[in-house]
């Protein structure tokens, strides 16, 4: 535990973990590894660890002092000996232990409880601070010694170079390239923004101490840190209210505040110094979900796409004005001293400020100009005002690019006139900031199902007395009438005629979209995605809403009853379709190739930039079919499409564009970025490439600046290497066989256990904290799309956020071990064949071994002994019993396979450094689980009445608040 006294003896004991884990990876290999080889490797990693041992000492003596202090000395040494019993029970499997822990546990009051969940949740979050400060360390060091990283720019760099790719090629490659991180507000985010704010300022003072000199230094900054952590205990953790949309709006624009606005120019800087003389094209774009995701949730429409997109142009200009205003100080040269281009000269004239302190500053004079008309552009998008004023607000600028424009001939006349140096510590940024952010931030994408786009077509047919029962036609009628009416220049609503609120609702956004097009420009509203495609009248129906808001615009085709696309059509949206589902996946190509043979389809999507997104969803499909079939199914759509989409570039020049849906859990498509850009198929990549960031793990990559760089330069960095040295052939025969064959194996044996065991709905609503997750106040949308107990219709998000609480992660293995199983069969002779069959895939196939890696790092952080503990919710004993006898047989068989394929018994001994965080973390993430079972039997089994329900109630949501900081990727 991190807390002081005997906490202070704690850290000492989580830091003795640190220095002997190094071992643990190494155990498999002991056979061949002398004992001075082992002593050697354990001190190396002892060395290498001992700043985040010192980290983790001060932080948990801190914290120890806290509780004392707060909670006084009963509280403290309670929390201590939970964190004596748990270490000896997981690290020194003391069965006396555990059963003294259980009974400790049982009788502690609700408010012991909750005091001592408060005391593990924060130790979750401190770790996480002292490892994030310790990951940035060891980066500088291997940078610092020339070494070269995985997953960073300078190694993505040298091994294009060793493969003879030259800086023009590579500059090319960057000109068409697309880059985008889309941040989604599902769920699983469960931190406040002040819980957020204090550990930021807590990781800032951690990152200062390396620098500290002297005694006095070092105490001061003690004493900062002890301060924010007072702070952390002393602020609720929890929400006291569900989040509203706005408020996830808010949280997802402290991101750029902390991390985007300043690090992707950072970003692109690395880039412009590894090529030098090469002008970069702005190629990387943030995206974002929140406040135009419909899809399923109720919150969202036309307000909440117009207020995210007033709060995000907000955030940017205000970004611009507070650096206008600093470079103004910076830029002070006198005309007398040097002089300034024409056009500079002529900037400087346009201002309006006539200070006779400045006459001879023309860069001051100039960016006091372009001050006011940035407040005044402000005023203009935003309603809202700038904070300081050298001359009033005036002549707002129309877009970026004039404002781009002003800046470039500051730059222009710096570089012309001897003071390139400036240029570089503050307007080059800039510069690159308004190229990429615009006065839009990021793009806001729409999304909504495709029920629902259908529901508003079948009532605008209906009332215009054009189709009455447009539901009731097949799909080859909906497309002929759809394309009649695409070609139709006439509008479809009947004016005076009375629409559902439904229908008026859905209107409204496609009509906020068109006037947020014409005030923040094109970029800020790009994609509409179609979510639950499944055939190809659901894009045809958004295209018509489309037209019918302007948002496409095209003159009709001569003659009457032509089934096609307006001529010379031109789409304002890029129409997304969305592949979810196991089925959905396996019809994406046919669907859209058979899209794209409409008449006039394609000649409309190159006229409106030739670009085609295709977004592929991990949940769903997870949660349809499983881990290995959801993956194969996605490797397999995307080869279809690709090969699709090549014959459209040919034809059309048209360009694919992948949009991966990805979730922080393995069960959700989540992993290292890196090696999931790598592990795609041939051809997938392109320097195309858009990801859903998600739940916890957008804190856990981007809250920290240096951290959040680094995530960014690793998505970079691998399309990069996925683009121009990626191998151009496909896996080889034998390994697709292999996959197809496992992949339906595994597809059976979870759908029997999950959607075909009787019991099976029952016994997850009681053995996982479903139901509770249900009542986090942690976002804005429902759990589940439809009021019902069916996991059909359980969202993908809490689905795989309630396994990961109990620690059974059960959506990102379950069905592998049976499939493994299966294929390699009981013949000896075959086994042994299909066994190397295995292995050279796991050693030479990217897909496969990634895939691999993910079960790994699943397995890991899965603890079965934990899980058991939440079986005795089951109200039902012998049908708790046997379904976890299922899981944990499962669960078995999947160890037994990775070991096979692998070699190696012990998990994740391939990734040392998760390894010895998830040994240190556990002990004192255990004692979490244990409370969060006791409360939950407690408040299953209380009263509505019972007033200490509601203490109940908040100490299993604090516990959820602690487990999903202690694992990290749960969202």
């Amino acid at each position: 535990m991190l807390a002081g006294a005997r906490l202070a003896s704690a850290p000492r004991a989580g830091a003795r973990l640190l220095a002997s884990s190094g071992v643990t990876e190494l155990r498999s290999r002991r056979s061949s590894m002398n004992k001075p080889t082992r002593r050697a490797a354990a001190a190396d990693a002892a060395d290498k660890n001992r700043p985040l041992v010192e980290d983790i000492r001060l932080l948990g003596r801190i914290l120890g002092d806290t509780i004392r202090e707060q909670e006084g000395k009963e509280a403290f040494d309670l929390v201590e000996r939970v964190r004596q019993l748990s270490v000896a029970y997981r690290l020194k499997s003391d069965a006396q232990a555990g059963r003294a822990l259980d009974r400790l546990l049982k009788n502690l009051s609700n408010d012991q409880t909750v005091s001592v969940i408060r005391a593990f949740s924060y130790f979750s979050h401190l770790a996480n601070i002292a490892e994030d400060r310790h990951h940035v360390r060891r980066r500088e060091h291997h940078e610092h010694a020339g070494h070269l990283q995985e997953g960073s720019l300078a190694m993505s760099f040298e091994r294009l170079a060793a493969a003879d790719i030259r800086a023009d090629e590579i500059v090319r490659m960057l000109r068409h390239a697309y880059i985008s991180p889309v941040l989604t507000a599902h769920p699983t985010e469960v931190q406040r923004q002040s819980i957020l704010g204090a550990e930021r300022a807590i990781a800032e003072l951690i990152g200062a101490r390396d620098e500290l000199r002297g005694e006095r230094e070092r105490a001061e900054n003690e004493a900062l840190i002890r301060a924010r952590v007072t702070q952390l205990w002393q602020t609720r953790m929890l929400r006291t209210a569900k989040l509203s949309v706005a408020d996830e709006i808010e949280n997802a624009l402290s991101y750029y505040h902390a991390t985007f606005l300043r690090q992707i120019p950072r970003l692109y800087g690395e880039i412009e110094r590894a090529l030098p003389g090469h002008e970069i094209a702005p190629f990387f774009r943030m995206g974002q979900w929140i406040g135009g995701d419909r899809d399923g949730n109720p919150f969202v429409g036309a307000a909440t796409l117009q207020l995210a997109l007033r709060r995000q142009g907000e955030t940017v200009l205000r970004h611009y004005l507070t650096e206008v205003h600093v470079l103004g100080a910076e830029l002070s040269m006198s005309a007398l001293l040097a002089p300034v281009t024409p056009a500079m000269q002529a900037l400087a004239e346009r201002s309006p400020d006539h200070n006779a302190h400045r006459e001879d500053e023309p860069y001051r004079r100039a960016l006091i100009g372009i001050y006011a008309r940035l407040a005044a552009t402000l005023h203009e998008l935003t309603g809202t005002e700038a904070l300081r004023h050298a001359v009033a607000p005036q002549h707002p600028y129309p877009n970026a690019g004039e404002f781009l424009a002003d800046l470039k001939v500051i730059e222009a006349s710096l570089r012309s006139h001897h003071a390139a140096a400036l240029i570089g510590p503050r307007l080059a940024p800039l510069m690159r900031a308004v190229q990429v952010f615009g006065f839009h931030l990021a793009t806001v994408d729409l999304r909504q199902s495709s029920d629902k786009h259908e529901a508003v077509v079948a009532e605008l047919l209906r009332t215009a007395r054009i189709e009455p029962g447009y539901s009731n036609l097949d799909e080859a009628a909906r497309r002929d009438l759809l394309l009649r009416l695409l070609n139709d220049a006439r509008p479809l609503r009947v004016r005076a005629a009375r629409y559902s609120e439904h229908a008026q609702s859905e209107l409204a956004i496609f009509e906020t979209a068109a006037r947020m097009h014409q005030r923040f420009g094109r970029e800020a509203i790009r994609h509409y995605i179609i979510s639950h495609t499944e055939d190809v009248s659901d894009l045809l129906e958004v295209l018509l809403l489309l037209k019918e808001t302007g948002l496409l615009r095209g003159e009709p085709n001569d003659g009457e009853g032509q089934e096609s696309a307006p001529r010379g059509a031109v789409s304002d949206l890029i129409v997304v379709p969305l592949f979810e589902t196991i089925g959905d996946l396996r019809n994406a190509e046919p669907i859209m190739r058979a899209f794209y043979a409409l008449p006039g389809v394609a000649a409309m999507v190159k006229a409106s930039g030739a670009e085609q997104d295709v977004m592929l969803g991990y949940s769903d499909s997870n949660k349809d079919g499983g881990t290995f079939t959801s993956n194969w199914e996605l490797y397999r759509a995307e080869i279809a499409l690709v090969a699709l989409f090549e014959e459209l570039q040919r034809a059309h020049g048209i360009t694919l564009r992948l949009f991966h849906g990805r979730g922080g859990t393995v069960g959700r498509g989540g992993g290292p970025s890196y090696q999931a850009i790598l592990a795609q198929p041939p051809g997938t990549v392109n320097g195309q490439i858009r990801l859903t960031e998600q739940g916890e793990v957008i804190a856990s990559k981007y809250a920290h600046p240096e951290i959040g760089l680094r995530n960014l330069e690793t998505l970079v960095a691998a399309t990069l290497e996925a683009t121009l040295l990626h191998p151009t052939k496909s896996a080889p025969k034998a390994f697709l066989d292999a996959a197809d064959t496992i992949s339906a194996a595994s597809y059976a044996a979870y759908r029997k256990l999950v959607y075909e065991t009787p019991g099976f709905t029952d016994y997850f609503f009681s053995a996982t904290p479903i139901r509770e997750i249900a009542d986090l106040n942690i976002g804005s949308r429902p759990a589940s799309r439809k009021a019902t107990r069916a996991i059909e219709d359980l969202r993908a998000i809490p689905w795989g956020f309630s396994w990961g609480q109990c620690r059974v992660a059960l959506p990102g293995w379950c069905g592998f071990g049976s499939a493994i199983e299966a294929f390699l069969g009981t013949d000896a002779k075959a086994r042994r064949e299909r066994l190397a069959l295995l292995q050279k895939m796991h050693r030479q196939w990217p897909f496969f071994r990634t895939l691999l890696s993910n079960l790994d790092m699943v397995l890991a952080k899965s603890d079965l002994g934990i899980a058991a503990r939440y079986v005795e919710l089951v109200e039902d004993k012998r049908l708790g019993k046997r379904i976890f006898g299922l899981v944990r047989a499962e669960w078995q068989r999947t160890q037994d396979a990775l070991a096979l394929i692998t070699g190696e018994r012990d998990r994740l001994a391939a990734n040392p450094s998760l390894a010895r965080s998830i040994e240190h973390r556990f002990p004192y993430l255990d004692p979490l689980n244990h409370l969060q079972v006791e409360l939950m039997r407690r408040y299953r089994a209380g009263r509505d009445d019972d007033p200490g329900m509601d203490r109940v109630k908040r100490g299993i949501h604090l516990s959820i608040n602690g487990v999903a900081a202690g694992l990290r990727n749960t969202g």
